[in-house]
C-alpha cells in the first residue's frame, strides 16, 4: 500500500511511518525539518523539506496515494487553529488528486461522552477540557471540515497520550467514545489508524480508542 504521512516527526506521526515501513508499505513522509526525521524513517521517500504552506507541495505529496494519515496537531495548550489550517491544506490537495482515504488524529473530548461514564470520568473530562479548550476547540473545527470534505475520512479520537509500547489490544467504539477511557500509548494509536484504514465502518466516522 502507497500511505502519505503527516507530521511524522511528531509523537505518533513517527509512530505512524514506522509501523508501515514495517510492515512493507511504501511510505511517503511530509516533513518540514528532514534533519529531525530518526532512523528508520530516513530510509522513507521525504518529499525534501515539504512546506505545509505551499499547495503545489502538499499536492504532489499525496498523489496517487492509496491512503493519507495525519499526525499534525498543537504542540501545545495554544492550538492557534494549526490542525484545523494544516488539514484544510491536505483536503484540498486531496481533493484535487482524487485522493479519497485519510485518517486524521484528533481527541476524546471532541466526540461523545460516554452515557455510562462514571462521575469521577466525568469530572476529569470536564476539568481537562477547561484546560485545553482551545486545543479541543481547533480539533472540533478541524473535524467540520472533514466533515464537509469529499474525502473518506476517519477521525481517530484518543484520551491522554502515552509513550508506551505498542501492544494493539485496547477498546475502540466507532462514533463514539470508550467508557472510562483514559489513555492510550501513541504506538497504539498509530497502530490503531492503520488497522482502520481497510475498516469501512470506520469511513467518515470519528473512532474512540482507550485502553
Amino acid at each position: 500500500m502507497r500511505v502519505t504521512v503527516f507530521g511524522a516527526t511528531g509523537g505518533i506521526g513517527r509512530e505512524i511511518a514506522g509501523q508501515a515501513l514495517a510492515a512493507g508499505h511504501e511510505v511517503t513522509v511530509v516533513v518540514r525539518d528532514p534533519d529531525r526525521l530518526p532512523e528508520p524513517l530516513e530510509r522513507a521517500a521525504p518529499h525534501a523539506v515539504v512546506r505545509l504552506d505551499d499547495p503545489s507541495a502538499v499536492r504532489a505529496a499525496v498523489a496517487g496515494r492509496d491512503a493519507v494519515l495525519s499526525g499534525l496537531g498543537a504542540r501545545g495548550r495554544k492550538a492557534d487553529g494549526v490542525a484545523e489550517r494544516l488539514t484544510g491544506m491536505i483536503l484540498t490537495a486531496m481533493e484535487a488528486e482524487g485522493v479519497r482515504r485519510l485518517l486524521a488524529v484528533s481527541a476524546s473530548p471532541v466526540g461523545p461522552e460516554p452515557e455510562d461514564d462514571p462521575l469521577v470520568d466525568r469530572l476529569m473530562r470536564k476539568g481537562i477540557g477547561a484546560v485545553l479548550a482551545d486545543l479541543y476547540a481547533d480539533l472540533a473545527r478541524m473535524e467540520a471540515a472533514l466533515a464537509r470534505s469529499a474525502t473518506d475520512w476517519t477521525a481517530v479520537r484518543p484520551p491522554k497520550l502515552t509513550n508506551g509500547p505498542r501492544t494493539g489490544v485496547y477498546r475502540q467504539v466507532v462514533g463514539g467514545t470508550p467508557r472510562s477511557g483514559r489513555s492510550v500509548s501513541r504506538a497504539d494509536a498509530a497502530h490503531a489508524m492503520l488497522a482502520l484504514i481497510g475498516d469501512p465502518a470506520a469511513v467518515k466516522q470519528g473512532v474512540g480508542i482507550a485502553y
